[in-house]
């Protein structure tokens, strides 16, 4: 069981080798690292997306709830103030209105991330298939 570990890193260590040394190496690096950031940078654009929808949907409850309770106000005939209730429904809609303007911001840096990623991949494929050294990816098994 001890013998593993050398093993794996004399492995791991000739294979960066063969990576290094390799002239195209740092591009399929790159490429790795491209294909590994995409799928996260789509999953995070999908949350993103989510949380904005969600954000509309409380903004338009805090809207109806602060119309419900200024009718109510004018229609009870017992003074009953709910002007500082109404006031903290707007403050929390400002507030909800904010952090959707800063995730809508948010969004548009991750799109143009995810473009800028996906057209980097294509230009290195292309540039690699151009120089005979990339061949199509086959899953290989141990």
């Amino acid at each position: 069981m001890t013998s593993f570990p050398v093993c794996l890193c004399s492995t791991m260590k000739m294979a960066s080798a063969v990576v290094v040394d390799s002239s195209s190496g740092k591009d399929v690096i790159a490429e790795g690292m491209l294909d590994l950031l995409k799928p996260a940078i789509q999953q995070l654009d999908l949350h993103v997306h989510s949380v904005r929808e969600s954000q509309v949907e409380l903004r338009e409850h805090i809207d109806n709830l602060a119309t419900e309770l200024c009718r109510i106000n004018e229609h009870q005939k017992v003074a009953l103030d709910l002007d500082p209730y109404v006031k903290k429904l707007l403050n929390a809609r400002r507030r909800v209105v904010l952090v959707n303007n800063i995730l809508q911001n948010a969004q548009e840096r991750l799109r143009r991330l995810n473009h800028n990623v996906a057209k980097e991949t294509a230009r290195r494929k292309t540039m690699l298939e151009a120089s005979g050294v990339f061949t199509s990816r086959t899953p290989t098994k141990p």
